[in-house]
């Protein structure tokens, strides 16, 4: 029997390097934007509902554009995230005002989820096949805590105008064994990864394999986001005002405490994405490449 599948977007983010709201910037030929093509992608492979972790004030514009949009062809949930999403007895920093981070957005979704799932950023275009892959997973894996990532090559998730925030993967066994967030740039024929720890640089083959946050979860996982929040804020608590609840690194954790395994799954497909604005031509001029191969109507909701 198919189970149920949702696919969680985190839009909570002002994407401070683009320099506004860059979910909700038009990419495609009447509009659309890459949360469109990702939507569409996961319907396609199976997916049936759809639940946007955003800010409050930007519930209007989201549900007017892209809600409007795609409620006629899957279930839309909206959540909010909000600072004051805290454990008992904890409060808001003093000048505290940037999201908690990834694995804090994906817990303000719990209420709204309560089956298998994949996330993915909102500004993000992961490809169909990387949907294709995780619905497989999400649909054949029965024990709760074994989730996925997918891989993608790092020279397929870079742009030219500067660098990108990537977790470097490391697996054994079909499984995944680390993460480590990076800041990742290609600098001559070299691609250098600077880990965000403080660590040393270090070079990167073409093929080495990086996370674009698209994991498969079970609803166990806001078990453990709700279990380690704690800890998290107790540990932070001398970067109170910008420190970041992240979802690789509460992972990473995960499994070196034996706690989950995450199957990782490698994927060909070919990131696009706006990071800063210099990325959008680049973007437009991919999509509509592939509405030229057939991939997608030119007007993508109209002749869906």
């Amino acid at each position: 029997m198919k189970k149920d599948m949702t696919l969680l977007i985190m839009a909570a983010g002002m994407g401070s390097r683009f320099g506004g709201l860059k979910q909700i910037e038009p990419v495609g030929p009447t509009g659309e934007f890459i949360i469109d093509y990702s939507v569409y992608d996961a319907i396609q492979a199976g997916f049936n509902k759809v639940v946007f972790v955003i800010k409050k004030e930007n519930f209007t514009i989201f549900k007017e554009t892209i809600g409007a949009r795609i409620e006629p062809f899957i279930q839309v949930e909206y959540c909010f995230q909000e600072l004051e999403t805290l454990p008992k007895g904890y409060q808001v920093p003093a000048g505290r005002e940037k999201p908690w981070g990834t694995a804090h957005a994906i817990l303000c979704a719990k209420e709204k989820i309560k089956e298998n799932f994949a996330i993915i950023n909102a500004d993000d275009f992961y490809g169909r096949e990387a949907f294709m892959d995780m619905a497989a997973f999400l649909q054949g894996e029965d024990e709760e805590n074994t989730y996925a990532i997918l891989g993608y090559e790092v020279l397929k998730t870079l742009t030219e105008n500067g660098s990108v925030k990537r977790a470097v993967l490391t697996s054994e066994n079909g499984f995944l064994k680390t993460l480590l967030e990076s800041n990742i740039e290609k600098i001559g024929q070299e691609i250098i990864a600077s880990p965000l720890d403080g660590g040393p640089p270090f070079s990167l083959e073409k093929k080495a394999p990086v996370s674009l946050n698209l994991f498969g979860f079970k609803p166990s996982i806001f078990m453990y986001i709700e279990k380690n929040f704690p800890s998290f804020l107790e540990e932070t608590k001398e970067a109170a005002q910008t420190c970041e609840y992240l979802i690789p690194n509460l992972i990473c954790h995960l499994i070196e405490e034996k706690e989950i395994r995450v199957k990782f799954i490698p994927t060909m497909s070919e990131w696009i994405g706006v990071t800063y604005k210099e990325d959008k031509q680049a973007v437009v001029s991919k999509i509509l490449h592939e509405i030229e191969k057939g991939k997608y109507a030119r007007d993508l909701w109209k002749q869906s």
